[in-house]
């Protein structure tokens, strides 16, 4: 959904970065560049390598940058302006968080939704919109890329991450094209990859065996036009579940079946209840046995579906909700599809999973080199059987710099300076890597962190510096000393 520019208005976005510029020059950001430069193999050795250029990619470069780490660069596999899920698979028509959270402005009211947006359409405008376009955000996106000028290389995905014997970390990279790869060397490497985290979609084993032109997973790229006149269920009973099932009713699907294992939709989103800069703050500070508890009770209760987003599948005739309808078996046949569940059994054309993600890093080639050694909560945590949760097991046991920790003491130090700052970071850190309310949060944590380890393994460095600094702040002159010996003046 997009909006057209009131003249009143044109020129607003030039006053708005003239006066992010002056915001950032009071306050004397970014700061100077601090960090010695390094070299390995007569290149130039990033300080800071970062996966993903989608939102909590750009927050954590942008703080980054604030913080006077200026060698840094962004990978992502998306075309420019398309990064993250935003105009890819994300298929509501507005975002579900309220239009004031502000998200990755870092604490600079000039950096803002809000700030772009009513310097385009003006405050009766913001006033008047309910919640935000989901494209319109990724149009923000890109302008707050633009406007802070971080270094982003599209159409590049990573082929392997390799730690090296001297401390440096090898980013095999392959942009979109080209046949051979190319290597570049990191201090630090940042994982900001989302939502699909360091595993990727999860697909039930019901649905393995199913011809691929027959069924999608709901991050998958959907031909929706293709749908048209046919019969499609949609599996789950989420955000994402209800977005997929609208899109396909309004592409003129014959009819959609929705199968939600629930007795009940969720109704209460219980996290948003406790929400606060206590929560964001406070939960990495947890005992383990309360992160997990937190977070198996929200799991369990689940996050309900927006409003908006039930009713613009509920408005159509030829949509149907089946409750209490896990998926007992799906299977093909030379027509489409055969499912059947406790309630009945049901002929599709197509069926659309949307049944969340995994975390499971040992499924992703480019981490084949750490996968082994990084340590998971289940490695060392059982909650018993009462809180049991395979999701919360596989995730990442990470240290208070969100960087992944060994399994086993000295088999790979390198992970210390790997750091996973997407949807995988939640149970050590809570939810500030990759949702809107806190990212802002977590980039700062992120960074700081980053920039203090960078100076600790520089020391000898800057302390060499801080011997070397011979700038005067005085020339001798100011002053007498009264007990020196007079000088007599015998001519």
């Amino acid at each position: 959904m997009s909006q057209t520019i009131s003249p009143a208005h044109s020129g607003g976005l030039a006053a708005l970065e003239a006066r992010l510029r002056e915001d950032l020059a009071w306050l004397e950001l970014p700061a100077p560049a601090w960090v010695p430069p390094r070299f390995a193999e007569n290149e130039r050795v990033l300080d800071v390598a970062i996966i993903g250029a989608g939102m909590a990619g750009l927050t954590a470069a942008a703080e980054l940058r604030m913080l006077g780490i200026e060698h840094i660069q962004l990978f992502d596999q998306a075309n420019a302006g398309h990064e993250g899920p935003w105009v890819s698979y994300a298929r509501m028509n507005t975002l579900r968080s309220p239009k004031q959270l502000t998200g990755p402005a870092l604490r600079f009211p000039a950096l803002t939704f809000r700030a772009w947006y009513e310097a385009q359409f003006g405050r009766e405008q913001w006033e008047a919109l309910n919640k935000i376009p989901r494209t319109q955000w990724m149009d923000y996106l890109r302008w707050y890329r633009k406007v802070l000028a971080l270094p982003v290389v599209n159409d590049t995905h990573l082929v392997r991450l390799q730690p090296r014997e001297d401390g440096l970390l090898t980013l095999e990279l392959r942009t979109s094209g080209d046949a051979q790869t190319r290597t570049v060397l990191a201090r630090h490497v940042v994982l900001a990859t989302g939502r699909e985290g360091l595993g990727g979609a999860y697909v039930p084993p019901v649905a393995r065996h199913l011809p691929a032109h027959r069924h999608a997973h709901s991050s998958d790229a959907i031909d929706f036009d293709a749908l048209r006149g046919r019969r499609v269920g949609v599996v789950g009973a989420s955000a994402s579940a209800f977005d997929n099932a609208a899109c396909a009713l309004e592409a003129g699907a014959a009819r959609v079946d929705m199968f939600i294992r629930r007795s009940e939709l969720p109704r209460i989103n219980k996290l948003t209840g406790i929400g606060s800069p206590g929560l964001v703050h406070g939960f990495m500070h947890l005992p383990d046995a309360w992160k997990w508890r937190f977070l198996h009770y929200s799991a369990q209760s689940q996050t309900p579906p927006p409003r908006d987003s039930v009713l613009r599948v509920t408005r159509h005739e030829n949509a149907y909700l089946h409750l209490g309808s896990p998926i007992d078996h799906a299977a093909a046949h030379a027509d489409g599809l055969v499912i059947d569940t406790p309630k009945g059994r049901y002929e599709l054309d197509y069926l659309i999973f949307a049944t969340g993600f995994h975390s499971e890093i040992d499924t992703r080639d480019e981490f084949a080199a750490i996968a082994p050694h990084v340590r998971r909560w289940r490695d060392r945590f059982d909650p018993g059987t009462e809180l049991d949760n395979e999701e919360l097991a596989t995730s990442p046991d990470l240290d208070s710099r969100f960087a992944f920790q060994e399994r086993v003491p000295g088999a790979c130090p390198a992970l210390a300076r790997i750091h996973c700052f997407n949807h995988a970071a939640s149970l050590s850190h809570g939810k500030v890597a990759g949702d809107i309310p806190a990212i802002s949060d977590g980039a700062q944590r992120l960074a700081r962190a980053i920039a203090s380890m960078l100076f600790d393994a520089d020391r000898e460095s800057h302390y060499a510096a801080l011997q070397a600094f011979d700038k005067a702040e005085l020339a001798g002159d100011e002053w007498t000393d009264a007990d020196a010996p007079s000088v007599i003046d015998e001519s």
